[in-house]
């Protein structure tokens, strides 16, 4: 019974710093806003400055793209855990938190789950802007929502990763440089953008096993054609040893500055 009463507690204390959270978005807009800005801008630029220029066989360019965008603006949304968390570090909140009777992986938790749901907000948001510029999805309704809900996981992993980060810099303006410094060159060096049969040979081999490239691959051929391939749960794999590695290692950071 007390291990019940222990796991409602700790939903209850996730919930509430969940809320905390969200609440902060509603109130500085701006957070939200430039999250949201930010991956439009890529797609506008991809779309129509590079997209004449980049040829994909058996796809329109803007079809081969979105998807691509889909894990970006997941990635970028994740980045901004650790920064959450290193501000709070420096304002002293995660120390009244500390405080406060309550779960301490309701803090890291709540705060993912709140991004994850900003996450959700904003791959909406993008699906809608690439209907208006001419993509459209393959498969059924099923296949459609499955392929967003990879790019949601793969940012909710991402995220740990992103938290670890935060908590080991402690300072918001390195959090975002350190959060941010190693995604780009993975980023493009994936099949985001571009097919990765393009690449130097040494640079195609290691994009070919990227997460990120199988991820995209995943999502690519779900919102494309309506597929399951074998990329998925080479996707899945990697996504759990992050999760092995980074949510234990995010658990020690917290404890260690608390």
């Amino acid at each position: 019974m007390n291990l019940i009463n222990r796991f409602k507690q700790t939903y209850s204390d996730i919930t509430i710093i969940s809320d905390r959270n969200l609440l902060r978005y509603l109130r500085v807009p701006q957070l939200v806003v430039f999250s949201t800005i930010q991956p439009v801008i890529f797609l506008l630029l991809f779309a129509y400055v590079f997209g004449g220029a980049i040829k994909v066989p058996g796809f329109d360019y803007i079809n081969f793209l979105i998807p691509g965008i889909f894990i970006q603006t997941a990635i970028f949304g994740s980045m901004m855990t650790g920064v959450g968390l290193a501000d709070d570090l420096s304002q002293g909140m995660i120390d009244r938190f500390r405080s406060l009777p309550i779960a301490r992986s309701a803090v890291l938790a709540g705060r993912i789950i709140a991004d994850t749901i900003r996450n959700t907000f904003v791959l909406i948001l993008m699906t809608g802007v690439g209907y208006l510029i001419g993509f459209r999805f393959g498969g059924n309704v099923g296949t459609a929502v499955l392929s967003l809900l990879i790019a949601l996981f793969l940012g909710f992993a991402f995220s740990w990763i992103a938290a670890a980060i935060g908590l080991a810099v402690k300072n918001t303006e390195t959090a975002q440089v350190a959060g941010f410094i190693w995604v780009f060159p993975l980023m493009f060096a994936s099949s985001l953008f571009v097919p990765i049969e393009t690449m130097p040979k040494m640079l195609k081999a290691a994009a070919g096993v990227s997460p990120i490239t199988l991820a995209v691959d995943a999502v690519r051929a779900l919102a494309l054609q309506g597929k399951l391939t074998n990329d998925l749960w080479f996707a899945m794999l990697w996504l759990a040893g992050i999760f092995l590695v980074f949510v234990p290692l995010s658990v020690y950071l917290y404890r260690k500055n608390t």
